[in-house]
């Protein structure tokens, strides 16, 4: 694999953040459990499309599915660690 554009965010000779993750293809027909991971920093590679992860924001595990426009982002971009704030009037 050819690292593209979008995975050398970090300087070149230092290459993409790849975490060594456990990654299991589903068999079609077959429920595989979401991947629990804390590694935030991860970058996103090709291979996890379709895969879903559950990832953590410091207090609790967020769900998320890997599609092809999150190739080359990291994984703690799409799992909020704060809440929106509410205001609530009476």
């Amino acid at each position: 694999m050819q690292p593209t554009r979008c995975l050398l965010k970090r300087s070149v000779w230092k290459g993409p953040h790849i975490v060594p993750l456990p990654i299991v293809r589903p068999e079609p027909g077959k429920r595989v459990a979401p991947i629990r991971t804390q590694a935030r920093s991860a970058t996103i590679l090709p291979n996890f499309v379709g895969l879903k992860f559950q990832v953590h924001n410091g207090k609790v595990y967020h769900d998320v599915t890997i599609t092809e426009e999150m190739v080359g982002h990291k994984l703690g971009e799409f799992s909020p660690t704060r809440k929106t704030f509410i205001w609530n009037r009476k």
